[in-house]
């Protein structure tokens, strides 16, 4: 599997964690995306790779994920917008659109997928 079909995988699983939580989990996965774009702003790019930054998302989602916590999601969604914003995999354009919307629903949490 190419890293974009990992990359649309895990994706789509992440879309679907979002969209079947309920009110109180989709906030805390809402306060771990927002949370991670503040850490995401502070790192600087090294060598104008986003690594460091996707790279430090992964970490507090493994830590998430280890307690089991739903915020793990915001923390995924955040790396993969990350990578995908590097606009050097197949068909990123097309992983954005779903990236970006994915986000949307946590932007927006009254919204649901039509």
């Amino acid at each position: 599997m190419d890293e974009a079909s990992a990359l649309l995988e895990t994706l789509t699983f992440t879309l679907g964690v979002i969209t079947k939580s309920n009110a109180v989990d989709r906030h805390r996965i809402a306060q771990a995306y927002y949370e991670a774009q503040g850490v995401v702003v502070a790192i600087e790019a090294e060598n104008d790779h986003a690594r460091p930054r996707i790279l430090a998302c992964l970490e507090r989602f493994k830590v998430c994920k280890a307690e089991d916590d739903i915020a793990a999601a915001g923390w995924m969604l955040a790396a993969l917008q990350i990578r995908i914003d590097e606009r050097d995999l197949a068909d990123w354009e097309k992983l954005k659109v779903v990236a970006d919307g994915t986000a949307q629903l946590l932007l927006n949490p009254r919204k649901k997928l039509q």
